[in-house]
This record gives structure tokens, C-alpha cells and sequence, in this order.
């Protein structure tokens, strides 16, 4: 089949979602198929129809040369508002700030300003159940946390399909001495917590690393010099892939937190690396897969619990690599050519 796979994209941002439709693409090519990757605009608050309305008034049922598509495989907002008479759309996430996050959004607003983005808000919902409802042939959730959320928000139907790891060389080379830690240095992300764990260890020899970059960095290095541990907790910036495998490759294990994550590609990379991973509670995505798996701890979102679970897991070596062979097996069950058949609507 020619297959179009189409998610938004904001210039210089490289999201998780932009490297599974990218790793889609490549799996549906390996499996024989043509497919193409297409990115579509996602515009800031002000402009967020206006999105809408450049997807919408795209037809992917022909290429530029008239030659026919047949299915387009679409992923975040406002991708599948793109039009196709077989459309799957794989969601990680609508706009979260009109969804799940509404509540810490808007706290911060005028009363003024509020009602304006409730009302908007209230477009946005209705928009995409009747997009995701009417114009879409299939929904996959990319996590348990996506389906409850499309059916809290709409009441729209969905099968949950885990993506697997990126094409990568993953590989497990040693249970080493530090913790590693990897993604976009936000708020949401919650390093912090990490941080502060790590204060609360006097005993275990504990180093963490986190690789990674972005908007919360100044305030994490500066918490990181009120705690006094320069020498235990490293920011590394973004690493080129081979020296992110490596790490995966020789850490103990990963600690992944973030709040409410979508999916989390850290969580099944660690897995492909033999590694435990370190979640919380309220992590979404990352909690589910560490429950599903056994291969590591989910705790509460507190620096003490997360402590103790560092602790374990450093003064433990053994724990670290049963935990970790748990990872593996767990992880090889999620494959790209499974995935791939429900993707294009074939029968198991």
C-alpha cells in the first residue's frame, strides 16, 4: 500500500511523537509498503484554528502527481483533522491545556482572559469529537491514559496500542554506578523531583546523569547547586544517539517521572536497554508500563519515596538485573510488525 503517516510538528522541537511517526514510516517501508512522512502545521494558542483549518482543507486521497494514497495514518492534533476515506488516527494527545491540564492552565488567568479561552476551549472539544468521531476510521490510543482521556472528553471509542522502541541499536552492556535520566527539561517532566531525591541519599554512592535540554535547565542547575550536589547530579545537554545508547547501555537504571506523560518512548528504550525504570504514580504512560512489566518501581511523586527507590536499586546490584532481564522480555512482546498489521487494519 501507499501510505501517508502525517503528525503536527513546531519548527526546532523534536518530540517524542515526531520520532514514533518517523519510526512508523520506517517500519511500514520494512514491511513492504511505500510511506512518506507529512508534516503538518500545529500553531500557537492564538492561531490554533486557523491549524485546524490548513489540515482540514488538505486531501491526502492522491499524492502531487494525481497517484492514489491508500490510507493515511495520522497522529497528535490537528493531524487528524487531515482528510482520507481510510484514516487511522494513532493519538498520543490532543491540546492538553484544553484537556487534562485545563486546570493549571487557566489558574494562572485573568478573569477576562479565562472566559476567552473557555470558550475556545469549548470549540476545541466539540471539533475534535466530531474529527476523531466522524472522520477518522480507527482510533489507537498510544496508552491507557490516552483511551480514558478520549473517553472522559467525548466519550470516543479506542483500541490502546503500545508504540515499540525506535529502530535503534539498543543493546545492555553493564549495570553501572549512576542513574540516568532523559527528556526535554520541562516543568511536566518534573527532574526536580529526581534532584531532591538524590538529597535525601547520604549513604548510597548514587550519581545521576540527565541528558537532555530546555526551558527548565537554569532552575535545575541552580537547584542543584543549593543541594551542594554538583558532583553527584550532571546536566549533559542534548548527546548524539550513540552516546544516548551508551548511557542507556551502562546506567543501573532509568528514573522517569514526568506528570500525566502520554506515552513516554524513555520508558521502552530503557526497556530495549535492559534497564529498570523508576516512575510515579501519576506518570500516565511510564506508570502503566512499569505495572505491566514488573521491571522497576512506581512511587509515590515525593523525593523520600523516589530516594528509596534509588537506594534499593544502587545498593541492590542484583535487583537492578532481574529487574532488568524483566524489562527485556516485557519489551519484546511489543513489536513493529504486530503493530504495523493493526495499523494498516489487517487481521492479526
Amino acid at each position: 500500500m501507499r501510505i501517508a503517516v502525517a503528525t503536527s510538528h513546531v519548527p526546532f522541537v523534536e518530540g517524542g511523537h515526531l520520532v514514533i511517526a518517523r519510526s512508523t514510516v520506517t517500519a511500514l517501508q520494512q514491511a513492504g509498503h511505500e510511506a512518506e512522512l507529512f508534516l503538518t502545521p500545529q500553531n500557537p494558542f492564538g492561531r490554533i484554528f486557523q491549524a485546524y483549518l490548513a489540515n482540514w482543507l488538505t486531501d491526502l486521497t492522491e499524492d502531487g502527481l494525481g497517484r492514489k494514497i491508500d490510507l493515511l495514518i495520522s497522529f497528535r492534533f490537528p493531524s487528524f483533522a487531515l482528510r482520507h476515506p481510510f484514516h487511522v488516527n494513532w493519538l498520543n494527545h490532543r491540546f492538553r491545556e484544553y484537556y487534562d491540564l485545563w486546570d493549571q492552565f487557566s489558574a494562572h488567568l485573568s478573569f477576562p482572559a479565562r472566559v476567552k479561552e473557555g470558550l475556545k476551549r469549548w470549540w476545541l472539544h466539540r471539533l475534535d469529537n466530531y474529527l476523531l468521531k466522524h472522520r477518522v476510521t480507527k482510533v489507537f490510543a498510544q496508552s491507557k491514559t490516552v483511551q480514558q482521556r478520549l473517553w472522559t472528553w467525548g466519550k470516543i471509542k479506542s483500541e490502546v496500542l503500545y508504540p515499540p522502541p525506535p529502530q535503534r541499536a539498543y543493546r545492555l552492556e553493564s549495570y553501572g554506578d549512576f542513574i540516568l535520566a532523559v527528556s526535554r527539561l520541562q516543568k511536566l517532566k518534573r527532574f526536580d523531583l529526581l534532584i531532591r531525591a538524590v538529597s535525601h541519599l547520604k549513604s548510597a554512592p548514587v550519581k545521576v546523569m540527565i541528558i537532555g535540554d530546555g526551558p527548565e535547565r537554569p532552575g535545575l542547575e541552580r537547584l542543584i547547586r543549593e543541594l551542594g550536589l554538583e558532583k553527584k547530579v550532571i546536566l549533559s545537554g542534548w548527546v548524539e544517539e550513540k552516546e544516548l545508547l551508551r548511557s542507556y547501555a551502562e546506567c543501573r537504571a532509568v528514573f522517569f517521572g514526568p506528570y500525566q506523560e502520554d506515552y513516554g518512548l524513555v520508558t521502552v528504550e530503557a526497556f530495549a536497554s535492559g534497564k529498570a525504570v523508576i516512575t510515579c504514580l501519576d506518570s500516565g504512560g511510564p506508570a502503566e508500563l512499569v505495572s505491566l512489566s514488573g521491571a522497576g518501581f512506581v512511587v509515590s511523586p515525593d523525593p523520600l519515596a523516589i530516594a528509596q527507590s534509588l537506594e534499593k536499586i544502587i545498593l541492590e546490584p542484583h535487583l537492578a538485573e532481574s529487574l532488568g532481564q524483566k524489562a527485556l522480555a516485557f519489551v519484546r512482546t511489543i513489536k513493529w510488525e504486530t503493530t504495523i498489521r493493526k495499523l494498516t487494519l489487517q487481521s492479526d
